[in-house]
């Protein structure tokens, strides 16, 4: 007779996605007010710090110098330039983390995503979204902190990012005022990916 064993664990890569305007900020930040047992990846950026922010809490603030480094010695998940700054994902951290056996999440945008998925097929990614794209399309006019033409690009940028919604794992809807419902969706995913039989492939960086 076989011996009976559970299947191994194993932490998990868990990223947030989606196009601007659903909320991926509020998520996180709801997230941690409830204690949630994740590490919370810290950006790293080569722009100088805003009053308030602190190294390693808020971003990583890094020189050019110190962030081409990481470039060149292929410590970082992913990166891009975000008005004429540089931002991305340290390796370091997130190795660390899941080799204690943690679980990890991050929020990236959608192209942030595609390059996680490239590195880590295994990782669990998560498509928030709205509604219906007319709801994404009011929230984003509703901010009013741009320009009509800058309004206009980072709605066709959304509207363009909706359409790798099968590219993700899971969807998860940001209905408005009921982040909770959402909050509690992506924690009823992460629990029931750990009671896979087959379990996710742990993350190699």
């Amino acid at each position: 007779m076989a011996k009976f064993s559970l299947p191994p664990r194993y932490p998990l890569l868990v990223v947030i996605s989606g196009p601007s305007g659903v909320g991926k900020d509020s998520v996180l930040k709801r997230l941690k007010e409830r204690g949630a047992n994740f590490h919370f990846v810290v950006t790293a950026t080569t722009r100088p710090p805003r009053p308030g922010e602190q190294h390693g809490v808020d971003y990583y603030f890094y020189s050019a110098e110190e962030f081409a480094r990481l470039i060149e010695q292929d410590e970082l998940m992913e990166w891009s330039i975000v008005y004429g700054d540089y931002k991305g994902i340290p390796k370091k951290p997130v190795r660390e983390a899941l080799a204690r056996g943690q679980d990890v999440i991050m929020r990236i945008d959608v192209q942030g995503a595609q390059k996680v998925r490239r590195l880590c097929p295994h990782a669990v990614l998560i498509f928030l979204t709205t509604e219906t794209e007319e709801e994404l399309v009011r929230r984003l006019r509703r901010r009013a902190t741009e320009s009509e033409d800058a309004l206009a690009l980072r709605i066709a940028m959304a509207r363009k990012e909706l359409e790798h919604l099968p590219e993700f794992d899971y969807a998860v809807v940001n209905r408005e005022g009921h982040l909770d419902d959402a909050v509690d969706t992506i924690l009823a995913i992460v629990r029931a990916e750990h009671h896979r039989v087959q379990h996710r492939p742990p993350c190699r960086l």
